[in-house]
């Protein structure tokens, strides 16, 4: 047989997967690839891999067979079940050292089992977020590989010659061991769900308080993504708000308001909560998105439940009324990062993770949903210091926040005072006040706690006495009946 000539293998044909291996053909790779319905092979080399470096598979033999060694295969096919089992019919085929690299949108805990499986089999797997859509699997995706570290010198250079560019460099660097890749994804999409939820509620309030046309609106987006706020999702939705349908309206009117999700976002939440961090913005974001499907009990309840009436003349100064909210969703979107961040270096302790915080912000400032001029800050704050506690802490970001709360303030104030649903845009503030407070009433709660279920506290350190030390879990028989026996000591 002759000398294999792949230098990587992709198995499914989807549209990411097939981005991707022209991305890599067009970067002088030779892509072998295979899909499990063997004639989307054949119809994919007939017609857009002609002529182009890229081998067609007919059996995972045949894929293993046309690479070189260390034999490095990228899998993009359905998160779950799919995966497991086409790594199962890979492993017969496959020898020390080679490396099965998971593109999928996979759940960390997944990668994490599946890094320790092939590890002990000798196989190196890297688990890898790919975001950027098929545009961006085409042209250059966002690649947050992690997993076995002695695979990235092999996967290296492919991964960061088709990845996008930011200021020449790649956004694709290795992120940290095990699952760490497809972790960072999942937070990834859980800060998306956020920033699409921010954005709809700014389109909202323009629509119902300003009275703006969906061209107007358009038209703020647009100048928007000339700012502080330039992004991919504030210049699709600019994108959104132009089109017309056939009959000269806007197409958004027409689609109804049920929003799907297929759970990266409740990941992300729901693993905050694991971890005990207040990822308040990503949480509302996903819990609007349940609140939207249910249509038939809103339609209900509208007639029903009364609230405020908006008048016409609610804004007074409309170009006030735009800058305030843009100061709003600027500010959001720095606690809706600021919190994703928190998560990520809580899962670092958690799980014993050596994350790269520069490059993490590095890899989402191109090629991927979030992409945005606003990232690049964030890359510049974490190379200034790695150990950055909070982003809120860079003075870039404190001087944003500090210039944006008037317009925050008051657009917050606005959608409460005419009963604007804002929950994305209201939770960012409360976590931003909630931060900035030194003393919290959670003294309260606590004392809440032990008295009904005598879950104990612990007392202020300069107020501390000979009846309450300092570092100790106290009870306190409130009320005098019962006794004196405490409930395990709380963690806070």
């Amino acid at each position: 047989m002759s000398e294999p000539k792949g230098d990587i293998g992709l198995i499914g044909l989807a549209v990411m997967g097939q981005n991707l291996i022209l991305n890599a053909a067009d970067h002088g790779y030779t892509v072998v690839a295979f899909n499990r319905t063997v004639s989307k092979v054949d119809h994919f080399i007939e017609n857009e891999a002609k002529g182009k470096s890229i081998i067609g598979a007919r059996s995972i033999q045949e894929l293993v067979d046309n690479l070189k060694r260390p034999r490095r295969i990228i899998l993009l096919v359905k998160a779950g079940a799919a995966v497991d089992a086409f790594i199962e019919q890979l492993l017969p085929y496959l020898e020390k050292g080679d490396i099965i690299i998971d593109g999928g949108n996979s759940h960390f805990p997944d990668s994490n089992r599946r890094y320790e499986e092939l590890k002990g089999k000798g196989i190196r797997f890297v688990g890898s977020g790919v975001s950027g859509g098929e545009e961006g699997a085409r042209y250059g995706p966002s690649l947050m590989p992690g997993g076995d570290a002695e695979a990235w010198p092999y996967i290296k250079e492919i991964f960061q010659s088709i990845s996008a560019k930011s200021d020449g460099e790649p956004c694709c660097d290795w992120v940290g061991p095990a699952g760490a890749g497809h972790y960072v994804k999942m937070v990834h999409n859980g800060i998306e769900y956020g920033d699409m939820q921010l954005i709809s509620e700014a389109y909202y309030i323009m629509k119902t308080v300003g009275g703006l046309t969906d061209k107007e609106i358009g038209d703020v987006f647009a100048q928007w993504n000339k700012g502080v706020l330039d992004s991919f999702l504030i210049e699709i939705t600019r994108d959104i708000l132009y089109y017309n349908d056939t009959d000269g309206t806007p197409l958004v009117e027409k689609i109804l308001d049920q929003a799907g999700q297929k759970g990266t976002g409740k990941w992300t939440a729901m693993n905050a909560l694991d971890l005990g961090i207040p990822l308040t913005l990503v949480g509302e974001a996903v819990f609007a998105r349940c609140l939207s499907a249910v249509k038939g009990e809103r339609v209900k309840a509208s007639s029903i439940l009364p609230g405020p009436q908006i008048p016409k003349d609610a804004v007074k100064d409309k170009k006030e009324f735009i800058d305030n909210l843009e100061q709003a969703l600027y500010a959001s979107k720095i606690i809706s990062y600021a919190q994703g961040f928190m998560l990520i270096r809580e899962a670092a302790k958690e799980y014993n993770w050596d994350l790269n915080f520069p490059a993490i912000a590095l890899m989402w400032r191109g090629g991927c949903i979030i992409r945005s001029v606003f990232l690049g800050e964030i890359t510049k704050a974490f190379k200034e210091d790695p150990q950055l506690e909070n982003l809120l802490f860079n003075k870039f970001f404190t001087d944003a926040v500090t210039k944006a709360q008037a317009g925050w303030r008051k657009t917050v104030s606005l959608t409460a005072e005419y009963g604007i649903p804002a929950p994305a845009f209201t939770t960012a503030l409360s976590f931003y006040d909630g931060y900035r407070t030194a003393y919290l009433p959670a003294n309260l709660l606590q004392a809440q706690r032990d008295y009904f279920g005598a879950h104990t506290f612990k007392v202020v350190p300069e107020k501390a006495n000979d009846n309450l030390k300092v570092g100790e879990a106290i009870h306190i028989n409130w009320t005098g009946h019962g006794g004196n026996v405490s409930a395990t000591t709380y963690d806070a």
